[in-house]
């Protein structure tokens, strides 16, 4: 009798322990249901995104984190200078009468400047270089091939989101720069705007050139596959690439002509150019129209031996050639059409590559 009763008791406090799991197993699975179709909704990355970010991240958020900081120390630096303007009363005022007033703010815009400049060349060495090289060294590569997703799948996530950080960043420090240059942007004596520092650091430009000296890093790792020397040669590539690009920047415009007939010598015989043209040369225009050095006539003493040389010459007047500020938007996008054109045949080798050899 008493063995039953203890069964008994034992039956119903089981079946009472049930009962209460029962019901906070239930409360359980609805909070967990809950939980989970609220982590659904919120947007995530997944599958080879996911992969590409994390294994690049941390190159990938000190990219973010520069651009913010950078961004925060323009506006603090443009918030300076319209202070100054504003209390020297320009544009009334002539920043010419300025002097040393102004060259805190020169030597703001040089140093800024100085550091966009050097963008594609950090980026194309230590993002682009590494991105598949480093994987083609250790191994990765090969791994990533075994897998059910194909080789041209994970090297298009892999050019995308560095693309993407690339545009993002070098983007926002365009805008942010320009906007920051604009109040002073006809002033030479800030900063020209043939200039590198100028014309690279704004625009469309830092973005073509940024991703032109990344993607092309890339290459260089694929066909090296050694992540150091990829790195060293990116180097190279990217001095290279500046040095060209800045020697053939001047011709991306159409240059413009203007002459005079009045003479040489005469107090206003000089023609006027519009404000912020970049003068390209100068020279004697003679009465058939034939252009001559300006250096003609130098060895002459006197003012009216000079006079009488240049009569003889059949000199009327000077001839001008020159850039207008008014080009430097179309020359920007000219420009950056050609470095992207660069860049698609980049990424297209990349593909009829990493097809074949990738691995």
């Amino acid at each position: 009798m008493s063995t039953f009763t203890r069964n008994s008791t034992s039956t119903s406090t089981g079946s009472t322990s049930d009962g209460k799991n029962g019901t906070m197993n239930g409360t359980t699975d609805r909070t967990l249901n809950a939980t989970t179709t609220e982590a659904d909704r919120r947007p995530r990355l997944s599958g080879m995104t996911w992969l590409v970010w994390r294994q690049h991240r941390a190159a990938f958020w000190t990219i973010l984190a520069a651009t913010a900081l950078s961004v925060a120390w323009i506006v603090y630096q443009r918030g300076q200078l319209v202070d100054f303007l504003d209390g020297y009363g320009y544009p009334g005022k002539s920043l010419d009468e300025a002097g040393g007033k102004l060259q805190l703010y020169s030597d703001a815009f040089s140093f800024v400047s100085t550091g966009l400049q050097a963008i594609p060349i950090l980026l194309g060495v230590f993002l682009g270089a590494p991105l598949i090289a480093g994987d083609l060294e250790n191994g990765t590569a090969k791994l990533v091939a075994a897998q059910s997703m194909s080789r041209t799948r994970w090297l298009a996530t892999k050019l995308a989101l560095a693309g993407l950080v690339v545009v993002v960043s070098t983007g926002v420090l365009s805008a942010v720069f320009g906007w920051w240059w604009n109040p002073v942007k006809s002033e030479v004596t800030v900063m020209n705007w043939t200039s590198g520092a100028a014309f690279n650091t704004t625009g469309p430009v830092p973005v073509a050139l940024t991703l032109f000296s990344v993607f092309g890093g890339v290459a260089i790792g694929v066909v090296l596959r050694r992540t150091l020397t990829a790195m060293v040669v990116t180097f190279g590539f990217t001095v290279v690439l500046q040095v060209v690009w800045g020697h053939f920047l001047l011709s991306l415009g159409n240059v413009a002509t203007v002459t005079t007939n009045k003479g040489v010598m005469d107090e206003n015989g000089f023609p006027s150019l519009p404000h912020g043209a970049y003068e390209i040369g100068q020279s004697y225009v003679t009465g058939s129209g034939d252009l001559v050095g300006w250096s003609t006539c130098s060895e002459s003493q006197t003012d009216a031996a000079r006079q009488v040389c240049l009569d003889k010459a059949d000199v009327v007047g000077w001839s001008v050639d020159y850039l207008p500020m008014s080009q430097m938007n179309a020359m920007q996008w000219f420009g950056a059409s050609i470095l992207l054109a660069l860049t698609a045949g980049v990424v297209a080798f990349l593909f009829f590559w990493g097809r074949k050899r990738l691995v």
